[in-house]
């Protein structure tokens, strides 16, 4: 009767699940919080949009500026707490350009 060394091929197969859930997890994680963080403007107007790393405020100071989180590629806020919570799709961000899709399916282009 022939005996094989399950063992190492276990302790492979392990590492290797263990590696490629690694990589999976911190591919799918990028947070666009630290890039949303600062001061934007309409491209095709006046309104502003200040996001700090806890306030989210449109057209308003930041004493009246909504609380948000990020969850994927989705901004939720809310005054205080109160839900239901108000959703930002965002569509495209880099350093200098953010194209948010608001609640009511309007585009908004913003630029630092």
């Amino acid at each position: 009767m022939t005996k094989y060394a399950l063992i190492p091929v276990c302790q492979k197969t392990f590492l290797g699940v263990v590696c490629a859930a690694v990589l999976l997890i911190t591919a799918c994680s990028h947070s666009h919080k630290g890039k949303l963080q600062g001061d934007w403007k309409l491209k095709s107007g006046d309104t502003k949009l200040k996001i700090t790393d806890k306030k989210f405020a449109m057209d308003s100071d930041l004493e009246y500026a909504e609380d948000y989180f990020v969850k994927g590629d989705t901004i939720f806020t809310s005054f205080e707490g109160n839900q239901p919570y108000t959703k930002f799709i965002v569509q495209n961000l880099d350093e200098h350009d953010l194209k948010l899709l608001s609640p009511d399916s309007t585009v908004m282009e913003f630029i630092r």
